[in-house]
């Protein structure tokens, strides 16, 4: 079984950590990884950099502007990541966008995510419908999980659609806005966890943009299976480097 099932069976509220591979400097990513597992987190999204992020706040933008600038390709981050399995054991999903992973071949890249132990994808900008007519059996050929994402403003048909084709989570974006940490969630965003607890879909859903803090890590997984948090833990990253995370983490959980 997927290590994002196993994971998903487990009776608790997951908590899931972004960031972006080669930041804050090009050889931080296996030990950010490593340190993030000692530190409890459930999951991994490691962040494959890319020039024209339209999914990301400003934060998580300059990190990938930096990463690109120290170095970080596709390329390396294969390299990077060649024996994470040997000291690593939760899923690790690669969240990025299309053209890159074009650009090396999706199915060679589907490929080397299964040799080095990659559990799935999330890529924002790969329509649900070109992947299931087009990709969805390479993917599932190489045992990797299609996370997709879904907003306020997605209709129910939708969703449901996404819930049928996806075999992981969904990744419920809190807002229509970028990514981008907040203090507290107001009710519209509630509503919205509300309103996509009442469709009863198959896969559980993770809530990402806006965790920022315990509370609202506590009101996304108050409906959700867990929470994902991402520019938050960028800019501690930022401020107080890559050897601070444990106490980022205790303070979400």
């Amino acid at each position: 079984m997927n290590r994002i099932n196993q994971k998903l069976e487990e009776d608790k509220k997951l908590l899931s950590i972004y960031f972006t591979a080669g930041y804050p400097s090009l050889n931080d990513t296996a030990q950010v990884i490593e340190d993030l597992e000692k530190s409890g987190v459930d999951m991994i999204e490691i962040g494959l950099p890319f020039s024209d992020p339209l999914a990301d706040g400003p934060t998580i933008q300059e990190s990938s502007t930096a990463a690109l600038k120290n170095g970080m390709t596709t390329n390396v981050l294969f390299e990077q990541l060649k024996d994470i399995r040997k000291s690593v054991h939760i899923p690790l999903i690669i969240m990025g966008y299309f053209n890159p992973m074009m650009q090396y071949g999706v199915e060679a890249f589907c490929a080397k995510c299964q040799e080095i132990g990659i559990d799935g994808l999330i890529i924002p900008d790969l329509p649900v419908a070109e992947y299931h007519e087009h990709y969805q059996e390479t993917f599932e050929k190489y045992g990797l999980i299609n996370v997709f994402l879904i907003t306020p403003q997605t209709s129910d048909e939708r969703i449901r659609f996404i819930d049928s084709v996806s075999n992981g989570f969904i990744y419920m974006v809190s807002s229509a806005s970028t990514t981008g940490a907040q203090s507290e969630f107001g009710d519209t965003q509630k509503q919205y966890f509300d309103r996509i607890d009442a469709l009863q879909l198959k896969n559980p859903q993770i809530v990402g943009f806006g965790i920022s803090n315990n509370e609202t890590f506590r009101q996304a997984t108050q409906t959700a299976k867990g929470a994902i948090i991402g520019s938050a833990f960028i800019k501690h990253l930022t401020n107080k480097g890559v050897d601070t995370i444990d106490s980022f983490i205790k303070e979400i959980r």
